[in-house]
C-alpha cells in the first residue's frame, strides 16, 4: 500500500490529520537543534511560503512574522500618544494576553519602519518582561506594496490612529504640513486621512503654513519686496494617471538638484534658536541695529558666521545646499541670529549698512559659505552662484 502523500485527504474529506502529522515531522526536523534566532527565521520563511498559497495574502494579517527588535526602528511622524499609566496598562495587557495585534511595519534594506505599533514596539523593547518573554523579537506585518512611499505611510498611521480615535492634534497638524509639502492638495488629504476640508485648515493654522513660504526673504536683495501666497504655487493633479506627466514639467527646489540635502523644519537649529520668530525681546530698533552692530566688526562677524557652519549642523546641510536661494542673505540673517537672538523678520536692518559695509558682509559671508562646502566636498562658488537668481519657494 503505497503512503499518503503531504496533503492527501483520501482519509476523509476534512481529515487533514495524516498530512498535517507528516507536516509537523518535516518542520520539526528543519528546526531542530536550532537556535530561538535561527529557528525564527526558519518558520517565518515556512509561513511566507504558505501564504504564497493562501487565499488572503492580499491581507497584511495574513502573514505575521517575528524579527528581532534590533531590526525595528520607530517612525518620527507618529501622531499617537499615551501617557505612561496607559503605557503601563499596555505592558500589564501584553504580559497577561500576549501580543494580540502585530506591529505594521514597511520594510526597506533589512529594517522595518513602524507604520502603526509605535507604543507595541516601544513595550516589546523597553519592558524587560515583555523582551525577555518573547525572546527580543516582535511581531510584524508588511503594509501592502501600495502605501511604501513615505506620505502613503504617514497617511496610514493616522488612519489607524483614527480609528482608535487616539491621536495628538499637534502631531496631526505636523503631518498635514508635511503633506502639503510634498504637494498634496487639501481634496487628497481629506480624503486620504477620513477628514473633510475645514479640519485639514484648522490643522494647517495650528503649525502655521505660513513656513512653507519662510524662504520669502531669500531674494537677490537681503529685503523682500512683496509678498507671496498660496496662489503664486502651481498645485499638482491628483489623478494618478496623469501625475507623472505634469510633475515632470513642475521644477522645485527639493527635486532639482541631485547634491540637495534635506532636513524637516524640527532639525533646523535656527527654528529652535527664533529664527523665524515674529517677535523679539528687544525693541524694533534695536532688533534692528544688531545688523550693523555686527557686520561692521570683522571680527564679531567671522565668529557668529564661525559658530553657524559649526553649531547649526543640520541647517546649513538643508539651506547651505538649495543653490536655488541667495545662501549670503541666508548665512547673514543666521549670524545675527545666533550672535543676538534676533529673527530673520529684523534682516531690514541690513539697509542701514552703507553700501561699501554691505560689500564687505556680503564678501565675509561668502568666504563662509565657502568654507562650508569645502569642507563637505562641494566645488567653492563666486559672489553671483552664492546669492542665485529670482525668488523661489522652499518647500522640502
Amino acid at each position: 500500500m503505497s503512503q499518503p502523500t503531504l496533503f492527501d485527504t483520501s482519509e476523509g474529506e476534512d481529515d487533514f490529520s495524516g498530512p498535517l502529522n507528516e507536516l509537523r515531522h518535516l518542520i520539526a526536523k528543519f528546526t531542530a537543534g536550532d537556535d530561538i534566532p535561527t529557528r525564527a527565521r526558519k518558520l517565518n520563511a515556512i509561513r511566507t511560503a504558505v501564504a504564497d498559497f493562501s487565499p488572503f495574502n492580499t491581507e497584511p494579517v495574513d502573514l505575521v512574522l517575528w524579527v528581532p527588535s534590533p531590526d525595528v526602528q520607530a517612525n518620527d511622524y507618529n501622531p499617537n500618544s499615551v501617557a505612561p499609566p496607559e503605557m503601563e496598562l499596555l505592558r500589564l495587557s501584553i504580559m497577561a494576553d500576549g501580543y494580540t495585534q502585530p506591529i505594521v511595519t514597511n520594510e526597506e534594506d533589512r529594517k522595518r519602519t513602524v507604520v502603526d505599533g509605535f507604543h507595541r514596539n516601544r513595550v516589546g523593547k523597553e519592558c524587560p518582561d515583555v523582551n525577555a518573554r518573547v525572546h527580543n523579537h516582535l511581531p510584524v506585518v508588511q503594509i501592502r506594496a501600495s502605501q511604501t512611499d513615505t506620505t502613503d505611510r504617514m497617511a496610514s498611521t493616522i488612519r489607524h490612529n483614527r480609528a482608535r480615535g487616539k491621536h495628538r492634534v499637534d502631531g496631526m497638524s505636523d503631518i498635514v504640513v508635511e503633506l502639503k509639502r510634498r504637494n498634496w492638495s487639501n481634496d487628497r488629504i481629506a480624503r486620504e486621512l477620513g477628514m473633510d476640508q475645514d479640519e485639514v485648515l484648522r490643522l494647517c493654522q495650528i503649525t502655521g503654513l505660513t513656513e512653507l513660504f519662510s524662504d520669502q526673504q531669500f531674494s537677490k536683495s537681503w529685503v523682500v519686496d512683496g509678498d507671496i501666497s498660496t496662489d503664486d504655487f502651481t498645485e499638482l493633479t491628483d489623478d494618478a494617471t496623469a501625475y507623472g506627466e505634469e510633475a515632470a514639467g513642475f521644477r522645485t527646489v527639493n527635486t532639482s538638484d541631485e547634491n540637495r540635502i534635506f532636513h524637516t523644519y524640527d532639525k533646523w537649529e535656527c527654528h529652535k534658536a527664533g529664527f523665524y520668530s515674529s517677535s523679539c525681546p528687544l525693541t524694533r530698533e534695536q532688533a534692528l541695529a544688531a545688523y550693523p552692530a555686527l557686520m561692521k566688526s570683522a571680527r564679531k562677524f567671522s565668529a557668529a558666521l564661525e559658530r553657524v557652519i559649526t553649531e547649526w549642523v543640520h541647517s546649513c546641510e538643508h539651506y547651505l545646499t538649495n543653490t536655488a536661494m541667495n545662501r549670503i542673505a541666508w548665512l547673514g540673517q543666521a549670524a545675527v541670529c545666533i550672535a543676538s537672538g534676533v529673527p530673520s523678520e529684523f534682516r531690514g536692518g541690513f539697509s542701514l549698512l552703507t553700501e561699501s559695509e554691505r560689500a564687505a558682509a556680503d564678501k565675509l559671508a561668502l568666504k563662509y559659505l565657502n568654507k562650508w562646502l569645502e569642507s563637505h566636498s562641494l566645488p567653492p562658488v563666486d559672489m553671483e552662484a552664492a546669492c542665485s537668481h529670482g525668488r523661489q519657494s522652499e518647500i522640502y
